[in-house]
Order: C-alpha cells, then structure tokens, then sequence
C-alpha cells in the first residue's frame, strides 16, 4: 500500500511541476487529462518497475503502448528522476541506459541516445535541473553536468561540465 501511495504522490507532484513550468497549463487537472508529457511518466513508472522486477517482456509492451499513445519513447530501463518535464514531447528518444537527473526539461524530438559504437552503458548520464531543447541528440555513454542548457539542434558527443550552455554541431560551450 505504501508503494502505490508513494507512486501517486510521485505523479502528481510530476503534474504540479509541468503545472509550475508551463505558462499554457491553467490547472493540474488539465495536465493529468490532456498533458502527453505527463501521460508518458505513467507508463514508464510503470514500465520502469516491470523492468526492475525482470518483467522485460511486458515492460515493453507498455512502453510501446505509451510509444504509441503519447509519441515519447522512453525505454523502461531508463532512470528517470524526480520532476521531469517533457514539454511538446513528440518524437522524444530516451534510451536504455540513460539516466536523468531532477528536475530535468525536455522538448520535443530531442534523443537520449546511443551511438552504436558502445556495450553495456550506452546512452547519457543527465545532471539535475539540465534543460534539452528541440532536437537535440545527446549521444554515448557521456556526462552531462547539473544546471546546463542544450541548446536546439545540438549535437552532443562530449561530457559537458557543470552550469554551461552548449550549442551547434558538435556542440561547443557559449557560456558560464
């Protein structure tokens, strides 16, 4: 009982987030009805905890629903944290081994991916409060530091340092 309290608590305080992030939101009700961003971190809790428990069958199987339902492809291996906000989500990728930090932000058709080249680890390590604009692709076993902003259309291949702003192709640091 304490699980499915403490999952519940974890979804709304996902919905007052999003609520708190998006100026277009007029209340928590309408995030938990019509928000995708919001409906993709159902299934990928409940995915994530299938997959924790070796269920890896239906674990995917309700990725894949929520795949096909919101646009947002998280894998259930991923590790999200605490308070992430997928705003304009369509065609968002967050691979297996990816792990994100709190209080993350990611727009639509950015990737968490791999590179093809690695095994085992072989998709980013996010930092907490790090924003991912669109299209983006953060690809490879790399680290991302907390407090960094990526900007639209990079291409990260590298570890980014703690409180920077990187952007272009391959992305390069603009600022402390």
């Amino acid at each position: 009982m304490k699980k499915i309290k403490k999952f519940f608590i974890s979804l709304y305080n996902d919905a007052k987030n999003i609520k708190s992030k998006d100026p277009a939101v007029h209340n928590i009700l309408e995030v938990i009805l019509l928000y995708p961003g919001f409906h993709i971190l159902i299934y990928h809790k409940l995915a994530h905890f299938l997959y924790i428990k070796k269920r890896y069958v239906l674990a995917r199987i309700i990725s894949q629903l929520g795949r096909f339902f919101t646009g947002i492809e998280i894998h259930p291996g991923a590790k999200i944290g605490k308070r992430l906000f997928i705003d304009h989500g369509m065609g968002i990728v967050i691979g297996e081994t990816a792990q994100l930090g709190d209080d993350c932000t990611i727009y639509h058709g950015a990737t968490l991916g791999g590179t093809g080249k690695d095994t085992l680890k072989r998709h980013p390590t996010i930092g907490n409060n790090v924003m991912v604009g669109a299209g983006a692709k953060v690809l490879g076993p790399i680290e991302i530091g907390n407090n960094v902003k990526i900007g639209a259309g990079a291409i990260v291949l590298k570890n980014v340092r703690d409180n920077v702003t990187v952007v272009g192709v391959p992305a390069k640091e603009t600022k402390k």
